[in-house]
């Protein structure tokens, strides 16, 4: 979901960027899972395939979970469509607004959980987002811009509260309280603890709220691995880079390139020796396709969750740099099926259950 930039911009001749990380005994990675028990957790799950998820009636996480209008009908009937293709995992976002009616909150996710669980898919919730909209708010959601990609999603906290240490209480107590009450659930595969800390200029403010949400969570004890993928590989996020790798029990990364630069990275990241799924990827105008990129994330068994699933009110049908008013484009960017549940391109679907079939 990066807006400017991404870790397709890396030269897949280029050199290796992850050499010279600390080793595995980094004092700095208490309670991180060894290699050997995130390998050997790797090795008793399924490849992990699926999407990210947002349902088609909801413009951002907020729309998607409050009470006016969060809809486990329209969810039941969209995770069939999931499941229809062989997907096994969902990547889903929440946000610490949410947090206001805690029991709300969880009673949606069990809910969410349970739709997910009678279908055989796995779980891996957000809780922070680095990206798009500053000014998040609860209640009634704005209209999308018409023509305009994500047009209403907003950060996760806001800008402002992920920078000041007075309002983090009330982001422990979010992050905290949504862990312990699943802490064993094997329907949840993993946390993802901040998607793409350091977009929308906070590159170096974001590392403490990240920092400290490790630290919230390792505190908490679950059961599931922990993580917060890279998303951009330059130099400005060195070192946020090298905290996420260094950070998580299980590598997790963004790419929205072509299939030899996804290559590139894959090989880069195996220095690292754990276990890797790609969060986001496939954008069809940028030349990363379901044809050309999940073979190569199956061939490599590194986990594979593309971008969208049932077109609808966050219009990621359209491009990052869309303009306004902008006309349906005749090659979705995103999505792989109509509101309808009719697939977007029958071959495209037909080659995703192929690539998903187990062994």
């Amino acid at each position: 979901m990066v807006s400017v930039g991404s870790a397709s911009q890396s030269p897949a001749a280029g050199p290796n960027p992850f050499t010279g990380l600390p080793s595995e005994d980094d004092p700095l990675r208490v309670g991180r899972w060894t290699r050997e028990r995130i390998t050997d957790w790797h090795a008793s799950r399924p490849w992990i395939v699926g999407c990210n998820y947002i349902p088609a009636y909801a413009v951002n996480q907020l729309e998607m979970w409050q009470p006016e209008t969060f809809d486990p009908q329209v969810i039941a009937a969209e995770l069939d469509l999931a499941r229809s293709l062989g997907f096994n995992t969902l990547r889903v976002f929440l946000h610490d607004l949410l947090w206001s009616d805690p029991d709300l909150l969880l009673s949606e996710f069990e809910q969410f959980l349970t739709l997910a669980g009678d279908r055989g898919i796995s779980v891996m919730p957000v809780f922070f987002e680095g990206v798009w909209l500053n000014y998040a708010h609860p209640g009634t959601q704005p209209e999308p811009i018409p023509g305009v990609h994500n047009s209403q999603w907003v950060q996760s906290p806001n800008a402002k509260a992920a920078v000041d240490p007075a309002q983090w209480p009330r982001l422990e107590d979010y992050v905290s309280g949504v862990l312990d009450n699943f802490a064993d659930d094997e329907r949840v595969v993993a946390w993802d603890l901040y998607n793409e800390p350091g977009n929308e200029g906070l590159i170096v403010n974001a590392l403490p709220l990240l920092d400290a949400a490790f630290r919230w969570a390792r505190s908490i004890g679950v059961s599931q691995p922990l993580t917060s993928g890279i998303w951009e590989i330059t130099a400005a996020f060195s070192e946020l880079n090298r905290f996420q790798l260094l950070a998580s029990d299980l590598i997790t990364f963004h790419h929205y390139g072509d299939a030899t630069d996804l290559d590139w990275l894959i090989r880069s990241l195996r220095l690292l020796g754990r276990p890797m799924v790609c969060t986001e990827y496939m954008a069809r105008t940028l030349g990363s396709t379901f044809a050309s990129n999940l073979p190569v994330l199956r061939a490599e068994d590194v986990g594979a969750l593309n971008w969208g699933l049932v077109a609808g009110r966050s219009q990621t049908t359209y491009a990052w740099d869309s303009p306004r008013s902008a006309r349906e484009p005749e090659v979705w960017f995103h999505d792989i099926f109509h509101p309808d549940g009719t697939p977007y391109d029958e071959e495209e679907t037909a080659l995703i259950r192929r690539t998903t079939e187990p062994d």
